[in-house]
């Protein structure tokens, strides 16, 4: 069972198995039901999946707490950091819900793929590897190949810094520039959120794979990412508030790119991407002046040795 605060949307998922507001000509599974009672849908829970965006996912969390049984695991969808502490979400889960095994479910999802039937692979993550791999079990189908992790840190954190250099790419596609001009963001980007990644406690080898090449090549690529698309649009000339007026759906990236700029200040890690990028959002830097700015940063080591 899901929980949606719209009764419209709980009404199209419980009798017309599909989710107009969101998923707009997809339908959903049938045997799918949803409430707007959370203490109906929680109470019940084996295992409770938490698919919130960042800036309401405390909040959410304080609300379900009097009604989750003990020892339910949590996990976690959003891919964003928390404004104004720059936690993961996972770390929330832990403050407002001790004594719940907590873990993420990340990858390269665009959802209307996945709900269309294409194949698509995602990564689960508990530091608890039993659990990752029972719950592994529970969200694998035959075209939705799970893997299992204990990088619960670097998981979370490439799924949610990513986003910013989604925004990067989105960017270059608004301003004309080619295939090289991506392909350059798209890996320098990598390499920044590896860097910020590994420092912030991740294993170097997570962002190599699903949870960090695998989403932010989606991201990145898609013209379903959201994140892309604000970058896109931004690169045309618009302005922020009127990109977000248009949208129904959160561009996560937007929020973080402050947050990771503060967490590498931090933590001493270069990121001219993610610098870049929030400048664009907080101060109204244009597109074409970031990319100028990237330009004229000073080439050093592509790859530091060990």
């Amino acid at each position: 069972m899901v929980h949606s605060r719209r009764d419209d949307v709980v009404e199209a998922i419980n009798t017309r198995h599909c989710n107009p507001r969101y998923l707009d000509g997809f339908d959903l599974h049938p045997s799918l039901t949803a409430s707007s009672d959370l203490s109906e849908v929680v109470s019940t829970a084996d295992v409770l999946v938490m698919g919130v965006p960042s800036a309401g996912f405390r909040d959410t969390l304080r609300e379900v707490a009097p009604h989750l049984r003990p020892w339910v695991p949590v996990v976690s969808l959003a891919k964003g950091l928390e404004l104004g502490t720059g936690k993961r979400m996972t770390e929330l889960v832990e403050e407002e819900l001790p004594g719940h095994p907590v873990g993420v479910l990340t990858g390269p999802n665009l959802a209307k793929e996945i709900l269309a039937g294409s194949a698509a692979a995602a990564v689960i993550a508990f530091t608890d590897q039993t659990i990752a791999e029972r719950l592994q079990e529970v969200f694998a189908s035959a075209l939705f190949r799970v893997y299992s992790s204990t990088d619960v840190v670097g998981c979370e954190l490439g799924g949610a810094l990513k986003n910013v250099i989604a925004l990067a790419a989105g960017m270059a596609d608004g301003l004309g520039t080619g295939d090289n001009t991506r392909a350059a963001v798209m890996t320098r980007g990598l390499a920044e959120l590896t860097r910020l990644g590994v420092a912030l406690g991740g294993e170097p080898h997570t962002f190599a794979g699903l949870a960090g090449m695998g989403d932010l090549l989606a991201t990145c690529m898609s013209p379903q990412s959201r994140n892309r698309y604000v970058g896109e649009q931004l690169g045309r000339g618009r302005s922020l508030d009127e990109i977000a007026a248009e949208m129904n759906q959160v561009a996560e990236g937007v929020k973080s790119a402050p947050i990771v700029v503060a967490l590498a200040q931090a933590v001493g890690v270069y990121m001219p991407i993610a610098e870049q990028m929030c400048a664009c959002v907080e101060q109204g830097r244009s597109a074409v002046d970031a990319y100028a700015g990237l330009v004229q940063n000073p080439a050093s080591r592509e790859i530091d040795p060990d």
